[in-house]
């Protein structure tokens, strides 16, 4: 099986490395000569444009950051639809929206490409490990042809039935990190407030009903001040931008979701697409004039 890869950021660069491993035919493409480099030392072959990478491919995965790139990476000027092979197969591993899926989809269809939509979920410690959790979309004689491949990155794997399931269940699975970011630093800055020690409020919260996964893995995070690097504030918001678009499309009103994507949208006006993900967070420290650090606390 030829595979191409195109896309090798942080999530993309750990999964092609991991098909590499496994002895697949690679060849990758990515804007980042460095991040091309980083993975042709493993056995892929690097291309110097899309076409080139995937001209021949019977199997080509993308791993790109907006329904807009998806658009331009399938049908722009030099896109893959025009140089995939028929009968070939399309995996996109991205989050995106309805619209972008039914347009892209009809696209490859008249190729005569088959498509799956298979965002992935993880982080890039998943990634790394080859233990994602993958929500395929798409015909279910499609996904099994290509079980093997998705087992490679994937440790939890599940085909979710008609086209654009997966990107819903990505969508609608990944909000929560954000919402509990959120919930998590006002609880925390309530705490504080009354007189309890930061990193005391995390322990309790850690230990009570309230815990989860978000004050396991980046409550730490804001404790210390580097507000996670392994995700970028803009593609947090852009996630809770297309929730809100999915929710439109399926009539469904969340106002949560609503509220958390102004929060997100405000920082990062305030501080920047790429700062890291949970400098969400400190709008409500800066609000209160109150960083949450291990050592912080208010003195009654």
């Amino acid at each position: 099986m030829r595979v191409a890869f195109i896309g090798l950021g942080n999530m993309g660069g750990p999964m092609a490395r991991n098909i590499a491993l496994a002895g697949y035919d690679l060849t990758v493409f990515d804007l980042s000569p460095e991040r091309t480099a980083e993975v042709t030392p493993l056995g892929a072959k690097p291309a110097d444009s899309i076409v080139a990478a995937v001209t021949g491919a019977d199997v080509v995965m993308t791993s790109l950051p907006n329904p807009k790139v998806i658009q331009a990476v399938a049908t722009g000027t030099g896109g893959i639809l025009a140089a995939m092979p028929k009968g070939s197969t399309w995996i996109e591993l991205s989050t995106n929206n309805l619209d972008c899926e039914r347009d892209v989809r009809g696209a490859a269809n008249a190729a005569g490409i088959d498509f799956l939509d298979a965002p992935i979920s993880g982080g890039i410690e998943g990634a790394a490990l080859g233990s994602l959790t993958i929500m395929v979309g798409g015909e279910a004689e499609v996904f099994a042809r290509h079980e093997a491949l998705f087992n490679v990155i994937g440790g939890n794997v599940r085909h979710l039935g008609p086209h654009g399931a997966g990107y819903v269940a990505k969508i609608a699975q990944v909000v929560l990190c954000y919402l509990h970011s959120v919930a998590l630093s006002e609880a925390m800055m309530l705490g504080v407030k009354g007189g309890v020690p930061a990193d005391t409020m995390l322990s309790i919260i850690q230990n009570s009903t309230g815990r989860s996964y978000v004050a396991d893995r980046y409550g730490p995070a804001i404790l210390n001040g580097t507000y996670d690097p392994g995700f970028a504030l803009g593609l947090a918001h852009k996630d809770m931008a297309l929730t809100l678009e999915l929710a439109k499309s399926v009539g469904a009103t969340l106002p949560m979701c609503a509220q958390v994507e102004l929060i997100y949208d405000q920082a990062v006006k305030k501080y920047g697409f790429d700062e890291n993900h949970l400098m969400a967070v400190k709008l409500l420290e800066d609000a209160n004039d109150m960083p949450l650090r291990s050592d912080t606390f208010v003195q009654s």
